[in-house]
């Protein structure tokens, strides 16, 4: 029996999805945060990692499928770290983004947030809107809505330059076409750090962005007029549906590893190799 086109020749550590085109990473993202593999068992995740042992030394048990292969890596990675080889914490696993981040998106959208629930300038942009007598009261609550978003961004974008500002000082590495480390570039590292800030400014964008203006338009219609209680679990659906696809949009922008053409590095790379293109690492 042919095997589905989805599962082709198993390759152990490489992607089930080809990664150079935006579908096809948008695709590996969605089966990497899989809220599905939360649940897998601990016999279960034996068994997968066992499998792929048994494939790394070429004496797998006849019979077994790409699917199998594909299903068992794809288990391994989601609960094992690569580093450390011990279980990922449920909350901290990629395929746990959704169950567990829901609800403090939830909590950031709740109208008639606190002080202390806000961040302080975000306070401070809600008392301009307020403020803003041009508007009418519709469209301050509309623009109120919009509000965490600013917030988010900003923050993402100072988290990545906090956390990652030496590599603009020191560089990252860049490759050749083979894989081997040609030299350091900080220019390479501008690159990085910029497509890492812009996935991070689209990261919250649906999560934002769509549930304020889709809760806008269903707050008006006589089911939620009618039923007030309804509007909370209503916003939740909202939130988690777009919650589901912010992160495998986001992070699907641009490849994991990078090209740039070699001109527009340092001359010191530009010699240390003949490759016409260089790649690096964008990271998360």
């Amino acid at each position: 029996m042919a095997e589905p086109a989805d599962y082709p020749p198993f390759q152990l550590g490489k992607p089930r999805f080809e990664q150079t085109s935006f579908y096809g990473r948008f695709r590996h993202f969605l089966d990497i945060i899989d809220p599905r593999t939360l649940f897998v068992t601990e016999s279960r995740l034996k068994e997968a990692v066992q499998l792929l042992e048994d494939y790394k030394h070429g004496t797998l048990p006849p019979g077994v499928t790409n699917k199998e292969l594909w299903g068992a890596q794809k288990i391994k990675q989601a609960i094992i770290h690569p580093d450390t080889n011990e279980t990922i914490f449920m909350p901290f696993r990629m395929s746990g983004y959704i169950p567990f981040g829901t609800p403090i998106v939830v909590g950031l959208l709740l109208p008639n947030q606190t002080l202390a629930s806000t961040v302080f300038w975000q306070v401070g942009l809600n008392v301009l809107i307020q403020r803003a007598n041009k508007f009418t009261p519709a469209t301050r609550l509309l623009i109120q809505r919009f509000v965490p978003f600013p917030a988010v961004a900003s923050a993402n974008i100072c988290n990545v330059v906090l956390m990652r500002h030496t590599e603009l000082e020191e560089g990252i590495d860049v490759l050749d076409n083979n894989g081997n480390i040609v030299g350091s570039s900080r220019i390479a590292a501008k690159h990085a750090l910029l497509e890492t800030a812009l996935t991070r400014v689209v990261l919250p964008m649906p999560i934002l962005v769509l549930p304020p203006i889709i809760m806008s338009v269903l707050e008006k219609t006589s089911l939620l007029r009618s039923r007030p209680r309804m509007i909370l679990p209503v916003q939740s659906l909202v939130c988690l549906a777009a919650f589901g696809l912010a992160l495998p949009l986001a992070i699907s922008l641009f490849p994991q590893m990078s090209e740039i053409e070699t001109s527009r590095l340092e001359p010191e790379i530009a010699v240390a190799t003949t490759s016409k293109t260089v790649i690096y690492n964008k990271g998360l």
